[in-house]
C-alpha cells in the first residue's frame, strides 16, 4: 500500500487543457515579438541613413570646424540680422585679454595684428587708430555685455556665417588651412564612424564640403548646412584647397644674439664704419626713453641713422631701446599716468610707431623699471596694446624684466606671465643679484640664482622656453666694506678687471656661483669681486642650451672682453 503512494506522489501532474493552450499562446506571442523586434531594428539599420535625427533647438555655433555650442557661456544673439557673442564668450574664443575701460565706456580687444575699441553708442569701431563705420554697436543685455562679431570680422579675421536653415553660426579663421571636395554620390553624413550612428545632415551629388580630416576610410566634413559629421572617403571626389595655413616667419631663425649700445640722451650713438661683432644678429641702440615730463622723446639723428644703416647692411636686426628710466627717477607716478591711461598708452603706442616706420626698424626693446605694483596689470595693459600694432608693421616686441622674487618696484611690478604671453620675447636681466642700492656685498649673477630665477620663468610663470632670452652681464662690482662694516660698490667693465686687481692676489673657483673670487684688503677696506669672465658667462650661457631659451643678450656693449663674442658664437651655435 504505501508503495502505491510513492508511486502516486512520483507522478507529474498534468495540466489542464485550458493552461496548455494559453502558455502555447505566450510562448508564440513572444517568439514574435522578438523576430519583429528583430525585423524592426534590421528597417531601422537599413532606414538609418534616411532618418535625420539631429536638428538644432537653438542657434549652435562652429568656430574653425568645432561645435563649441556646448562651451558657450551665453547664447548667441542674432538681433538685426547681426550676430552677437557675450564678451566673456570672446575672452573664451578669440582674445582672453579682451578687457571694457570704465574711463570711456568702450570695450578693448587685440587679436594677432589688430587692436580695436567698440562703445555702447555710437556705430563706430576704431582698428589700430582708424575709425570705421559699422552698422551695430555693443550692447547689454540682461546685465551681459555683447559684441556685435559679425561686424569685427576684420579684427579676429574670420569670415562668418549665418545658416538660418540649420540655425547654425560658422566662423572661420582666415590663417588657416580650409580643404573642399564634391561629393560623388546621394549621402548621409554620420555623427560618428560606429556602424551605427545617427544621420546628422544629408548631402547630394555634386554638393561641395568642407573637408576636415580623413582616418580609416572616412572623412570628417562640414556640410553647407554648417553640419559636422563623417562619410565614407571615397565617396568624394576632386578635393582641393580653399587656401593655405598662414605660418607666422620668425625674423630670426636660430638662437638670438642680442646686444645693448647704451649711450645717454647727451650723447650719440657710436660710430660703427668698419666694424663687426661676430655672432650678434640682433642689436639694441639706446634710441627712445621717456623724459622727466613723461614725452616721448628719440635720440637718433643723423649718427643714429648711420648706425641704422650700419647694422643693416651687416645683417643685424635693429630692436632699439624704449626706456622709461628718466621718468621713473624723477616719480614713479609719471609712468602710471601713462599706463593708466587708455588715450595716453594709445598716444604713446602711436608715437612709437611712427618712429620705428619713420627710421625703418625691425623691432622695439621695452625696458620700463621702476614702476608701481599696484599698476602691474595696467603695463602689461600697455604690452598688450603695443604688440599687435607693431606686428602689424613687421616688428618684434622684446620686453625686459628682472627677476621674479625682489622689490614691489624692482621686480613684483611685472606680470611675468602675461608680458611673456603677449610679447614676442621676454628678456630676462639676469644680474644685479646685488646691485647699486644692495647694502649687502654679493656676486652680480651667480649661477645658482640664475638657474633658480630661469626656473620659476619656465614652471611658476609658464613662460615658453622659446620665448625667453636670458640677458647675462659685462660688468661685475667691487665692493668695498670699511671699519665700520658699511658696504658700497662700483661697476667694473669685464674688460677692465686686470687692471682692478692687484698683482699676487690668488683667484678662488666658487663652483655654485661658477664664478672666480678674490679678496683684499687696500687701504684699511676690505675689497671682494665675484669676477664676470669667460667661465662664469660659459657657465650662465649653458643654461640657454639646456633649457632650449630663444638666445642671449648682453649689457653692454665695450664692456666685454674680446674672447667673448666667440665664446656666444660658438656656445649657440651661431
Amino acid at each position: 500500500m504505501e508503495e502505491e503512494v510513492k508511486k502516486e506522489k512520483k507522478q507529474p501532474k498534468r495540466m489542464a487543457k485550458g493552461e496548455v493552450e494559453k502558455k502555447k499562446k505566450i510562448i508564440i506571442r513572444t517568439f514574435f515579438t522578438i523576430v519583429t523586434l528583430m525585423i524592426l531594428g534590421f528597417v531601422l539599420l537599413i532606414a538609418n541613413d534616411f532618418i535625420i535625427l539631429d536638428k538644432n533647438k537653438k542657434t549652435n555655433l562652429v568656430i574653425n570646424n568645432k561645435n563649441i555650442t556646448a562651451n558657450l557661456k551665453n547664447d548667441v544673439l542674432i538681433e538685426d540680422n547681426m550676430i552677437y557673442l557675450s564678451k566673456a564668450d570672446i575672452a573664451n574664443f578669440f582674445d582672453k585679454y579682451i578687457e571694457k575701460d570704465e574711463k570711456t565706456n568702450q570695450i578693448i580687444t587685440t587679436y594677432d595684428k589688430k587692436i580695436a575699441t567698440i562703445g555702447f553708442e555710437e556705430n563706430v569701431i576704431t582698428i589700430n587708430g582708424s575709425e570705421k563705420n559699422i552698422y551695430g554697436h555693443a550692447i547689454k543685455k540682461d546685465e551681459i555685455e555683447y559684441l556685435p562679431i559679425s561686424e569685427m570680422k576684420d579684427v579676429y579675421d574670420i569670415e562668418i556665417q549665418n545658416i538660418e536653415e540649420s540655425k547654425v553660426v560658422t566662423m572661420d579663421s582666415l590663417d588657416k588651412e580650409q580643404k573642399r571636395a564634391i561629393v560623388s554620390s546621394d549621402l548621409p553624413v554620420k555623427s560618428s564612424m560606429n556602424f551605427i550612428a545617427k544621420t546628422v545632415d544629408r548631402v547630394k551629388k555634386g554638393e561641395s564640403v568642407i573637408v576636415i580630416s580623413s582616418d580609416k576610410g572616412y572623412a570628417r566634413i562640414r556640410t553647407e548646412k554648417g553640419k559636422l559629421g563623417y562619410v565614407k572617403a571615397d565617396k568624394l571626389e576632386n578635393e582641393y584647397t580653399v587656401r593655405e595655413a598662414m605660418e607666422e616667419e620668425k625674423q630670426i631663425e636660430g638662437k638670438i644674439n642680442l646686444t645693448w649700445e647704451y649711450f645717454s640722451k647727451y650723447a650719440s650713438a657710436p660710430d660703427k664704419n668698419g666694424t663687426t661683432i661676430d655672432g650678434v644678429n640682433v642689436v639694441s641702440p639706446a634710441f627712445f626713453y621717456l623724459d622727466e615730463k613723461g614725452n616721448f622723446k628719440e635720440n637718433i639723428g643723423s649718427k643714429g641713422q648711420a648706425y641704422i644703416e650700419w647694422a643693416h647692411a651687416n645683417g643685424y636686426k635693429v630692436w632699439p631701446m624704449f626706456s622709461n628710466a628718466e621718468a621713473a627717477t624723477k616719480s614713479l607716478s609719471i609712468t602710471s599716468e601713462i599706463v593708466n591711461s587708455y588715450e595716453k598708452r594709445q598716444e604713446l603706442i602711436e608715437q612709437l610707431v611712427n618712429a620705428c616706420v619713420k627710421y625703418k626698424l625691425d623691432g622695439v626693446n621695452v625696458d620700463f623699471e621702476n614702476m608701481k605694483q599696484e599698476d602691474k596689470d595696467m603695463y602689461s595693459r600697455f604690452i598688450i596694446e603695443l604688440t599687435p600694432r607693431l606686428k602689424e608693421i613687421g616688428m618684434v616686441t622684446s620686453v625686459d624684466v628682472t627677476a621674479p622674487d625682489g622689490s614691489e618696484t624692482w621686480s613684483m611690478c611685472f606680470d611675468r606671465h602675461v608680458i611673456g604671453d603677449v610679447a614676442d620675447y621676454i628678456i630676462f636681466m639676469a644680474y644685479d643679484q646685488y646691485g647699486v642700492s644692495s647694502n649687502k656685498p654679493g656676486t652680480t649673477a651667480g649661477y645658482d640664482w640664475v638657474k633658480l630665477s630661469l626656473n620659476k620663468f619656465l614652471q611658476t610663470e609658464e613662460i615658453d622656453a622659446e620665448k625667453i632670452i636670458l640677458a647675462v652681464p659685462f660688468y661685475t662690482r667691487v665692493w668695498t666694506t670699511d671699519g665700520e662694516g658699511k658696504s658700497s660698490s662700483k661697476t667694473v667693465a669685464m674688460r677692465n678687471m686686470d687692471k682692478v686687481i692687484p698683482e699676487g692676489i690668488e683667484k678662488q673657483w666658487d663652483d655654485d656661483l661658477k664664478q672666480h673670487y678674490v679678496e683684499y684688503t687696500e687701504n684699511g677696506n676690505k675689497k671682494q669681486i665675484w669676477i664676470e669672465d669667460q667661465d662664469s658667462l660659459k657657465a650662465k650661457i649653458s643654461l640657454i642650451n639646456e633649457n632650449k631659451l630663444a638666445g642671449v643678450g648682453s649689457w653692454q656693449k665695450g664692456m666685454e672682453t674680446d674672447n667673448i663674442w666667440d665664446l656666444l658664437k660658438d656656445e649657440l651655435g651661431l
